[in-house]
């Protein structure tokens, strides 16, 4: 069984950047698709990005696409979320998420197993 376990969240100002990361134990990311999602409060889960760690492919929610950058580390065995022009609507909880299903575009599809979640809450 993997586990998940983010970190890098924190308070910024708008205009600025985060940098989130995504560490895995048990299991190497390997055969996995890392997503990230966030939620904000009152509000529902979205996808942010993700990574098909053989592959190389990368995917993007619209909202984020040109200002985030998901990547992945061999050596740390780590996906990281590289954040910037942080916008004040982009303040959530972010979660880190992985799924064995090869095929999978990003979202719409089961995501296996989930970190407990990093504060990422943006300033005007």
């Amino acid at each position: 069984q993997v586990q998940l376990v983010e970190s890098g969240g924190g308070l910024v100002q708008a205009g600025g950047s985060l940098r989130l990361s995504c560490a895995a134990s048990g299991h190497t990311f390997s055969t996995y698709v890392v997503g990230w999602f966030r939620q904000a409060p009152g509000k529902e889960r979205e996808f942010v990005a993700a990574i098909n760690w053989r592959g190389g492919n990368t995917y993007y929610a619209d909202s984020t696409k040109g200002r985030f950058t998901v990547s992945k580390d061999n050596a740390k065995n780590t996906v990281v979320l590289q954040m910037n022009s942080l916008k004040a609507e982009d303040t959530a909880v972010y979660y880190c998420a992985a799924t064995t299903d090869y095929y999978c575009s990003g979202y719409g599809c089961y995501y296996d197993y989930w970190g407990q979640g990093t504060q990422v809450t943006v300033s005007s």
